[in-house]
């Protein structure tokens, strides 16, 4: 039997000291194109870290859920199943998060989702 097979949702044993947030890429890609599996531990409240990111993101929440909050005050949440696409430099910060909670995170730097009701509400920048 071939040993190269993986569970996205069993955590891994470096998560457990990784603090508040695990990260791990799983594969990359022309034109910086990057697949990351990140594991979130712990709740995170208004200490959370602003991310202003120079690539495009596509997330899902694989296991838990979360909150997002936008600098403009907006907030998405999202449960099992949940996704969303994120255009560069839109800042977001993950307000809430069940822990563990399970990302599936994709960064490129012209993703393109196939459904255009992705970037609803967001002004592409950049």
């Amino acid at each position: 039997m071939w040993s190269g097979v993986s569970n996205l949702l069993e955590l891994p044993p470096a998560a457990a000291g990784a603090g508040r947030e695990y990260a791990e890429t799983l594969l990359t890609g022309a034109g910086g194109l990057r697949l990351e599996r990140i594991v979130t531990l712990d709740d995170t409240g208004a200490d959370a870290v602003w991310y202003d990111q120079a690539q495009d993101e596509w997330v899902a929440v694989l296991e838990g859920e979360a909150t997002l909050g936008f600098a403009d005050g907006r907030e998405a949440v999202l449960v099992r199943g949940s996704h969303i696409f994120l255009p560069r430099h839109v800042r977001h910060r993950v307000l809430r998060a069940s822990s563990p909670c399970i990302w599936l995170a994709v960064y490129g730097e012209a993703l393109e989702p196939a459904c255009q009701a992705l970037l609803a509400g967001f002004q592409q920048t950049g």
